[in-house]
């Protein structure tokens, strides 16, 4: 029997309406915005704010931010490939015990070995230590930043020699690295930025744990929700995007139960189990999103909405999408914003007058969003760098 057919254009029908970005798929909240596509990358402050404000049918910033700070219904958590990533509280267990939970042991584990070559006899119990008076300190003062913490703690201001006696020898203090490893065990998150929103020197509050969950379970259901957000995908897909092993990834994938079907280019893909229909196309639909957008970054083949010769102009060196122009679910130009708050952007091809039109307005819409903030991505790519100059 044949497998049925999901057509480029209907993957990208899908795209719009899923990742809400079609104007008739706009969220009401901010936690939809973040469970359309999973999570929110949160390496880059703005790119939490401006991938929701795309998705999002009105609000402004003050919106997320009551979301990530108020309401505390969304939160950053590193995790999948050791990234951060803004997450709804209902989804955030099954991404620490799916992901996070490995990436805090390995950091622990690091921290300890750099302590013991080191060779000041600092130790676990000394790190427990530290950690402890780190979050007394935080119940003592309430949310504070790394500098005010390494203040009321001494054993925050402690210096370590990483790599002695080799070339790259450097040294390091601990308050980043402690502070990192209490972040990672979820004992705390990260509270209001100094500054405004773009801002990513945040103050830290204590927090508790999240209630655990089996790790095969959580697993299985970040392959579920990721499979109805990001399907047609292959394992492949899924493995980049989790960092998991292939192991992980067969057996969430094994648990989901996922139907296949046939590209147009003739290989199979998996979707959501009994999600083969065809996808009604939605209104033409234009979005600037910004750098580190998850709908740029959810897939390892990205072919069905990214012609390969503009790859160069609008990711760096490393494989991080700079901010991009969309046009009906396909990437057609990127943008910039310049110091004098005008929003400039350039087609990477001719998606012809309605586009453009539409791309103008919501350019403009972007402008009036960002206000009097500026918007420079932490990582720099070719075609934004150029529209800044």
């Amino acid at each position: 029997m044949s497998l049925p057919l999901v057509t480029t254009a209907e993957r990208r029908h899908r795209l719009g309406r899923r990742h809400r970005l079609a104007p008739s798929a706009r969220a009401a909240t901010v936690v939809e915005t973040a469970d359309s596509v999973v999570a929110l990358h949160a390496t880059d402050a703005a790119t939490v704010f401006l991938s929701a404000r795309a998705r999002l049918a009105e609000g402004g910033p003050e919106a997320i931010e009551r979301a990530l700070y108020e309401d505390v219904s969304l939160v950053r958590l590193l995790s999948m490939r050791n990234t951060l990533f803004a997450v709804s509280t209902e989804l955030a267990p099954h991404v620490d015990a799916s992901t996070a939970r490995a990436i805090a042991a390995k950091e622990r584990r690091t921290l300890l070995k750099h302590l013991d070559e080191d060779g000041q006899g600092l130790d676990a119990a000394w790190l427990a230590g530290a950690e402890a008076a780190a979050l007394d300190a935080l119940d003592a003062h309430g949310p504070s930043t790394g500098s005010q913490l390494s203040a009321a703690v001494p054993a925050l201001r402690q210096k370590i020699t990483i790599s002695r006696g080799k070339k790259y020898e450097a040294e390091q203090g601990v308050a980043t690295r402690v502070i990192r490893l209490l972040a990672a065990d979820g004992r705390i998150r990260r509270d209001r930025p100094r500054g405004s929103w773009t801002s990513s020197q945040y103050r830290w509050v204590h927090t508790e744990p999240w209630p655990a969950v089996p790790a095969a379970e959580a697993r299985t259901e970040i392959a579920r929700r990721w499979l109805r957000a990001y399907g047609p995908a292959t394992e492949a897909d899924l493995k980049w995007w989790t960092g998991w092993t292939l192991t992980d990834v067969r057996k969430a994938l094994a648990a989901v139960g996922p139907d296949q079907v046939r590209l147009d280019d003739g290989t199979t893909a998996l979707v959501s189990p009994g999600d083969t229909g065809p996808e009604p196309a939605p209104e033409p639909w234009a979005a600037l999103l910004p750098g580190l957008d998850p709908t740029g970054m959810g897939w390892a083949d990205r072919g069905f909405h990214l012609d390969p010769a503009h790859r160069s102009a609008l990711f760096d060196y490393a494989g991080n999408i700079g901010p991009t122009v969309w046009w009906n679910g396909e990437i057609v130009g990127g943008w910039a914003h310049r110091s004098h708050g005008e929003i400039v952007w350039r087609l990477l091809g001719s998606p012809g007058r309605a586009a453009e039109q539409a791309i103008t307005a919501e350019a403009e819409r972007l402008a009036a969003w960002v206000g009097e903030a500026r918007i420079t991505p932490r990582f720099r790519t070719p075609l934004e760098r150029e529209l800044v100059a």
